[in-house]
């Protein structure tokens, strides 16, 4: 198969799809791999380290499309890639489409065949290729929630840990599962007071296992969300339910009444945030003031840090890559019903239940023609 690798083009969007490494599996197994040229240099992947490995580097991303069988890309293709996909052509990537009416618009009229990271399961029914991400998330919400409470960026003026003799900061994080276990272990490990909450007994059990004392874990009802919230110099939002639009768990009313300089990061924000007052920001522009509360609401955190995560994404989507390509598209969904949940867009349809009831799109059991 060929598979075309085009540059990221998100604001401050420096991940790639595949690194030098992950071309010489592909090219290993026997497919052709092109990828745009520079799409690597950014962290630190040279052209020539991408040619070395196997690949063929081509000028533009219309040529990439043009060419490729399948796309392998990082974040949701933008207006002007969506232009450039083909009938029947393959698109492995983060999709996010239950927040994105007008790209499951584009996507579902381009005629391609869109397999979503997000989706994705494992056995366990856990997320394989959203985990990674999920991790680097969690771990960067309490970097940028901790530099957003600086004074000099509109926050409270408080350090997570405080200093002997002085109040330590208390984050507060909706949602137990992979990002909120990572940020949870940041914000311990600085020092702060942490309370998580979750909906999930077994995650709660869980979470009382692996912190003990160091957090104190409880039940995610509204009376326990809204008094902890009023409480807390940062809250984390990392609510994620698979594929689907994020529930709204902390209401306008509630962000007035907060702390002023109190910071709201929002890891939720790729499927539509689970704070009422989120929108979409970006490296570029992170952050914005709702009733004298920051917000910090990047839809592409892991970006921050894209060396890392790219290499982290890549260990978990190649062994999928390497099936689609090894099998044809068709036979490996038939094969794997993990990958099958991947599959969100195919020839004009929706068929990932979560995204159609959504945005109001029928849905198309995959299984029924696969």
């Amino acid at each position: 198969m060929l598979i075309g690798v085009p540059k990221e083009i998100k604001d401050h969007e420096y991940r790639c799809a595949s690194s030098p490494s992950g071309v010489r599996e592909l090219v290993n197994a026997g497919h052709q791999v092109i990828i745009q040229k520079g799409a690597g240099v950014a962290i630190d992947f040279s052209d020539e380290q991408y040619k070395d490995s196997g690949a063929k580097i081509v000028n533009s991303a219309e040529e990439v499309y043009e060419k490729a069988e399948m796309i392998l890309k990082v974040k949701e293709p933008q207006k002007s890639e969506c232009d450039l996909i083909k009938k029947e052509q393959i698109i492995f990537s983060y999709l996010h489409l239950a927040a994105e009416p007008n790209l499951t618009k584009l996507l579902m009229k381009s005629g391609c065949r869109a397999i979503a990271f997000e989706t994705v399961t494992a056995h366990d029914r856990s997320l394989p290729l959203l985990a990674p991400m999920s991790e680097v998330a969690g771990k960067l919400s309490i970097q940028a929630g901790a530099k957003a409470l600086e004074k000099s960026q509109g926050g409270r003026g408080v350090l997570l840990g405080g200093v002997p003799g002085v109040e330590r900061a208390k984050v507060v994080i909706i949602g137990g599962g992979v990002s909120g276990t990572n940020s949870a272990k940041v914000a311990i490990g600085m020092g702060a007071e942490v309370v998580i909450l979750d909906k999930s007994l077994a995650r709660i059990r869980y979470l009382c296992d692996i912190f003990g004392n160091s957090a104190t874990v409880l039940y995610a009802s509204i009376e326990n969300i809204e008094k902890n919230v009023l409480e807390a110099d940062l809250v984390i939002g990392a609510v994620l339910i698979p594929g689907a639009s994020a529930p709204k768990l902390v209401s306008k009313k509630i962000v007035k009444e907060m702390k002023k300089g109190s910071v709201m990061v929002d890891i939720s924000i790729d499927q539509g945030g689970c704070f009422e007052t989120s929108r979409p920001t970006s490296h570029s522009n992170p952050t914005y003031d709702v009733d004298g509360v920051i917000h910090y609401c990047v839809t592409n955190m892991p970006g921050a840090v894209a060396r890392t995560s790219t290499q982290a994404l890549e260990n978990s989507t190649l062994p999928f890559t390497l099936a689609i390509a090894n099998k044809g598209i068709h036979k490996a969904l038939r094969e794997d019903k993990n990958l099958l949940a991947g599959l969100n867009i195919y020839d004009g349809m929706v068929t990932y239940k979560a995204v159609a009831e959504s945005l109001d799109h029928k849905y198309f059991d995959p299984q029924d023609f696969i």
